[in-house]
Parts: structure tokens; C-alpha cells; sequence
């Protein structure tokens, strides 16, 4: 398969108003969904469409309650080089898994036992100069 760079580029330019906004993340969304299946066969990956497909409801539903513009705007331009860079092949297999699959479960705070298992307890550790108890 030959890579053609422009393919799925968009101009990166800034939303109006929320409601075009909302319709640029929706259309992400979509493009996002419907590139599951070639995701799975471009990169030979051992989990199904639907796994990838909530993977990435996950990461859309991550970012559902920012509400500043800019910052939706930012999150628009960077999901959309993603869908391209992972598209075009770009990235290796280690990546996308990163990208798509990684913290796709929520974590809950963690135990004392748990930190130790990991070899650490930030908690604990305090600089002597922080003036914290």
C-alpha cells in the first residue's frame, strides 16, 4: 500500500461556535469508528473492531466535559493527525496498542499494597524543604 501524505489532512482552522465544534467532534468520531476494521487488518492487531471501537469511546468520553474552545480545538487537531499518522501507517504496532488500547480502563485510586507491589509511595515521600507534614 502506498502512502499518500495529504490523505485525511484537514485544515487546521478554529470552531466558530460550540454547536460547529460539537459537529467537528462528532465527525472525528466518526471517522475514528469507521476506521476500526482497517486499523485491526493494517496493523494485524489481536483484538476486534469492537474492542478498538471502545477503546476509543473511552478516549472521546475522557474529554466529554472540556468546555473552553481552544482547548477542544487543540484536542480536534490532535485526534485528527492521530486518525492520519495511524491511517497512513506511520506508526508501529507498539504505538498504536499505546495509543488506542493503554488506560483504556480507568484505574481507581491505589492501594498501599499495590504501590508497594510497584515499588513506590509517592504519598509517603515528602522533600524535608516542603514545609508539608
Amino acid at each position: 500500500m502506498s502512502t499518500i501524505p495529504s490523505r485525511l489532512s484537514r485544515v487546521a482552522r478554529p470552531s466558530i461556535n460550540s454547536s460547529e465544534s460539537r459537529s467537528r467532534v462528532l465527525q472525528l468520531y466518526r471517522d475514528w469508528y469507521r476506521s476500526a476494521p482497517e486499523i485491526c487488518t493494517l496493523y494485524a492487531l489481536n483484538h476486534s473492531p469492537t474492542y478498538i471501537r471502545h477503546s476509543l469511546r473511552l478516549k472521546f468520553e475522557k474529554n466529554r466535559y472540556v468546555t473552553d474552545q481552544r482547548a477542544i480545538d487543540i484536542l480536534i487537531h490532535k485526534s485528527r493527525l492521530e486518525l492520519q499518522e495511524t491511517m497512513n501507517v506511520w506508526k508501529q504496532n507498539d504505538h498504536v496498542l499505546g495509543i488506542l488500547l493503554a488506560n483504556s480502563e480507568e484505574e481507581g485510586p491505589k492501594t498501599f499494597l499495590q504501590k508497594f507491589y510497584e515499588g513506590r509511595d509517592e504519598e509517603a515521600v515528602a522533600p524535608a524543604a516542603s514545609g508539608v507534614h
